[in-house]
């Protein structure tokens, strides 16, 4: 297999991150009922990549982008011991290469981009029925924080 290469997005990448962005949502959908009918996007690529705060990787093989993730730098709350966590999100890779420890490699680009920019505490939301990535998040580290609740009426 290829060596993997870890790059940062461009904006001449947002035609490929919106097919990505389709299929996290299309990954995502069973676990949401409140989701609106497609066609939606999830992301703002543009500020993602722009932003001195943020930083969104694509990794490739032989040239081709096969998964994705970003950190963002966000303001923790005001009982937090933190004043800054990074917050990762975007976390895709195309089916044909699952299993294949790619998400592992862009999550340990983001937490030593966060690093170095300080930060001391990652944060990243799941679907608790969504097994696959909860398992893939607690083998990089990751443990369950708090559940988000919520009641349709």
């Amino acid at each position: 297999m290829p060596t993997p290469l870890i790059r940062e997005a461009t904006l001449q990448d947002i035609p490929l991150l919106r097919q990505f962005e389709q299929g996290v949502i299309t990954a995502e959908r069973p676990f949401d009922r409140t989701l609106k009918e497609d066609p939606i996007e999830y992301y703002d690529l543009p500020l993602l990549i722009s932003s001195p705060d943020s930083h969104l990787l694509l990794l490739e093989l032989d040239g081709k982008p096969v998964a994705s993730g970003y950190a963002m730098i966000e303001v923790a709350k005001s009982y937090h011991r933190h004043t800054h966590h990074a917050y990762l999100g975007f976390m895709y890779t195309v089916p044909e290469h699952r299993g294949k420890g790619f998400n592992q490699l862009i999550l340990q680009a983001l937490t030593d981009w966060s690093r170095g920019r300080g930060i001391t505490e990652l944060r990243l939301e799941v679907y608790q029925d969504n097994q696959p990535a909860i398992r893939s998040y607690e083998k990089a580290g990751f443990s369950k924080y708090m559940i988000e609740m919520r009641m349709g009426i």
